[in-house]
């Protein structure tokens, strides 16, 4: 009994312990499997090294922060430099003495003057503790300053300038535009080779920026011989310091022609000499920096090779939108561009850049699963539109040409040469901008419709198709119609081969969109006022006639001998009224030996030109169409018009008439 009492609660401890271990098994088998993101898969390959970021979310707050700059700015236009400032811990006799050793080991004339000794103390006064807060950040820019000035032979010491211009914040911004660490305007910044477009301000670049200053302070010295008139004509122009020295009677000390300076610069050099003092004597005056946790020579650059943003770059290697807006202040919209021209770099921690590098095939794949992600226009949308109203058995191929850009052409004149758009041509070969390099290679899709056999009418159909490819091989000799029937199997490339015409002339002729034509559409093929030139040709002895693109470095005696015409010819055969011809202009040229009767033919290529009219197509700019006929300039199309500025829209009508 004793041992059946105890049997029975082992059996139910055991049972239980089942029940238990059953019901786990069930709740494990219920709970759902969580999918990783793309994202979160792709980082779960990544390998890491052994270097540890830690990044202060605070003090990365506190390199962003634009309230220095504002602050200091407004401030130093404030100031009145003859206003005595009391400031019992800093003497008058300690200052001069102080002053006297900065001399010693300055390029600059560093002299005790009443003015800078209210602005010192000013500063000690009232900026103390942002003071601190520069000094942490002059531990990351300082060293890129002192090796652009020191690459230039400039004194290391015009590295505090950056203070005064921008209080160190890449991304200032001044009433006027002035813009970055130096504060470049746009024009000075060109000048010295500070490139500005809608992604890149490289005037917001440290590298870049810094050695486009140095090589300012080098160009002004030479027309100066002082530093201190340098500093006042970085701040106010060259040509104002050159008045005040005039005004002064001569004088070439800063402190002497002072009062003739503009009054933000009477203030300027005194603050760059004010801000020396305290950066020089700060643990004298117990000004304590703060901590810097990023300094430039910790971190590396990588040259990226497809366009990511930020963002993109944040999720994958765990670092702060914030700390890569600080390493990398000339992307102006939180994206690193990639063109095909120009290099462009990311800069990153160490650490970071390790994770990069490692792992660099997998950030691109997530970079491009991004892109493919986002939303696109409709591709061909005249084709979908085409395809509703016509049978299915009606397709469309597609073919691939490629052309060699020459000089003086531009995306403009090559999309009307094959008849597509600039946008077309832009998607087809990645470009992100209009420039385009000579020499290179562009991809030109066309489309073509082609008919498929359907039950009974295959047979005909298809000996149809034989009798037009026949055609086609054949060299075609038909005279230029005025109009021309679409017949089964044509394509505007087709016809313009078979009329000796171009595919952007029978679209402007026809008032076309794209390259679509329907079956039995009339197309006009020749202008009606051409048809009297034609004729002309006809009948006048063997004569070559073709187009100049004029190049860069080109005049019309230079043309001339290269065509072996004189210049007296050009300017009659293109009505030029001088010898001044336009980079990318086009120019006709006739060579023959019966002049009379080029002559008979330029008269009525310009009789006829001038009495007709052309109708706007998109794309079009003034300059375009003045190209398409010879002789005729943009000011002529917009005398004939009535035309004030350069705008154009799609479907307006021109008269192209003298």
């Amino acid at each position: 009994m004793i041992t059946r009492k105890s049997i029975l609660p082992l059996l139910l401890l055991f049972s239980g312990a089942t029940f238990a271990q059953d019901t786990t098994t069930i709740e494990a088998s219920l709970v759902p499997e969580i999918k990783l993101s793309y994202l979160d898969s792709i980082k779960s390959t990544f390998v890491h090294d052994d270097i540890a970021a830690c990044v202060d979310s605070l003090w990365m707050k506190e390199l962003t922060d634009q309230d220095i700059y504002a602050d200091l700015s407004t401030f130093i236009k404030s100031i009145d430099l003859d206003e005595k400032v009391d400031y019992p811990e800093l003497s008058t006799e300690l200052l001069k003495e102080r002053l006297k050793e900065m001399d010693a080991r300055s390029p600059f004339n560093i002299e005790y003057n009443p003015a800078l000794e209210n602005l010192i103390k000013s500063f000690l006064k009232n900026r103390k503790q942002a003071f601190a807060r520069q000094m942490a950040l002059s531990e990351y820019y300082f060293p890129v300053f002192e090796e652009a000035l020191a690459r230039k032979n400039v004194p290391l010491e015009i590295k505090y300038l950056a203070i005064v211009e921008s209080a160190l914040n890449p991304k200032a911004v001044s009433r006027v535009g002035a813009t970055g660490l130096w504060q470049f305007m746009l024009q000075t910044g060109k000048e010295y080779n500070l490139n500005v477009d809608s992604y890149v301000d490289e005037r917001s670049d440290i590298l870049k920026s810094s050695e486009a200053a140095a090589q300012y302070m080098v160009n002004m010295h030479r027309i100066f011989g002082d530093w201190e008139l340098v500093l006042a004509s970085y701040n106010s122009g060259a040509g104002n310091v050159a008045k005040a020295i005039r005004r002064s009677g001569g004088k070439q000390n800063f402190w002497n022609i002072k009062n003739y300076l503009p009054r933000e610069t009477q203030a300027y050099v005194p603050a760059f000499l004010a801000t020396m003092y305290v950066y020089e004597y700060h643990k004298e005056h117990g000004i304590v920096p703060n901590r810097a946790i990023v300094k430039h020579f910790e971190t590396d650059t990588i040259m990226i090779k497809k366009q990511m943003s930020f963002k993109q770059i944040s999720d994958l290697v765990d670092i702060p939108v914030s700390q890569l807006q600080l390493l990398n202040p000339s992307y102006k919209m939180n994206v690193i561009p990639v063109y095909s021209n120009k290099a462009h770099f990311l800069r990153l921690p160490k650490d970071k850049v390790g994770i990069f590098t490692s792992n660099e095939e997998k950030i691109y794949a997530y970079v491009k699963y991004e892109a493919e992600k986002r939303e696109k226009p409709f591709e061909n949308a005249s084709w979908a539109s085409a395809k509703k109203d016509t049978p299915d058995r009606n397709s469309y191929s597609t073919k691939a040409k490629f052309h060699t850009v020459r000089r003086g052409e531009s995306l403009g004149l090559i999309s009307n040469k094959y008849g597509v758009s600039v946008a077309e041509l832009k998607k087809w070969n990645n470009l992100r901008s209009n420039t385009i390099g000579y020499g290179k290679r562009l991809k030109i899709v066309t489309s073509e419709k082609i008919k498929a056999p359907v039950e009974e009418k295959a047979i005909e159909e298809k000996d149809e198709e034989t009798a037009v490819a026949s055609t086609e091989s054949k060299p075609e000799t038909t005279e230029a119609p005025e109009f021309y029937i679409v017949k089964k199997g044509d394509n505007l490339n087709t016809i313009a081969k078979k009329f000796g015409v171009t595919v952007a002339e029978l679209k402007e002729l026809n008032n076309m969109e794209d390259t679509n034509v329907m079956l039995d559409t009339k197309l006009k093929i020749i202008k009606g006022e051409n048809v009297e030139v034609a004729e002309l040709k006809e009948n006048t002895p063997a004569k070559t006639s073709n187009f100049y693109v004029v190049q860069k470095g080109d005049n019309l005696g230079a043309i001339a001998k290269k065509q072996g015409v004189t210049v007296a010819d050009i300017q009659e055969w293109n009505d030029l009224k001088d010898t001044n011809v336009q980079l990318g202009s086009k120019l006709l040229i006739l060579k023959e030996s019966n002049k009379q009767s080029n002559n008979e033919v330029v008269a009525v290529a310009k009789k006829t030109t001038r009495n007709s009219h052309y109708l706007v197509q998109k794309g079009d700019s003034l300059f375009k169409i003045a190209q398409k006929y010879p002789g005729i300039s943009v000011s002529d199309i917009k005398k004939w018009n009535g035309i004030s500025g350069n705008e154009l829209k799609p479907g307006m009508k021109l008269k192209i008439s003298g």
